[in-house]
């Protein structure tokens, strides 16, 4: 039963991803892998219910939207930093700390204003 069962989800997971291999927008791409990996990932595959290639699929477009995420992040950080550098506003950690805390707790308090740093 669990053979069968395996076997239906990998004729499904085929189904679901072959429209997608064989358009016109799609390009073939070849991935030397050695004979361990080859093995994890099939294993792996296996077990997700899912044909080696589209297991591969998903990894690749996992770890591209982790790294368009982590490049969103880092702007976002370099923005704000070049904003403190040009303003010397910012919120001090206590404050923050303190709004975060409550907001946690289902309280809605204003957020803490930003304002020149003291050193």
């Amino acid at each position: 039963m669990l053979a069968t069962k395996t076997s239906t989800q990998n004729v499904s997971s085929v189904a679901s991803v072959a429209p997608l291999c064989y358009t016109d927008t799609m390009t073939t791409t070849t991935i030397r892998l050695d004979k361990d990996l080859k093995a994890r990932v099939t294993a792996a595959a296996e077990r997700a219910g899912k044909t080696a290639h589209a297991f591969m699929l998903d990894a690749i477009a996992e770890t591209v939207e982790e790294a368009e995420i982590d490049a969103a992040f880092h702007a976002l950080a370099d923005e704000r930093w070049a904003d403190f550098v040009a303003t010397g506003e910012t919120v001090p950690w206590d404050e923050a700390e303190s709004w975060l805390k409550a907001k946690a707790r289902g309280e809605n308090l204003p957020k803490p204003v930003a304002r020149k740093l003291k050193l």
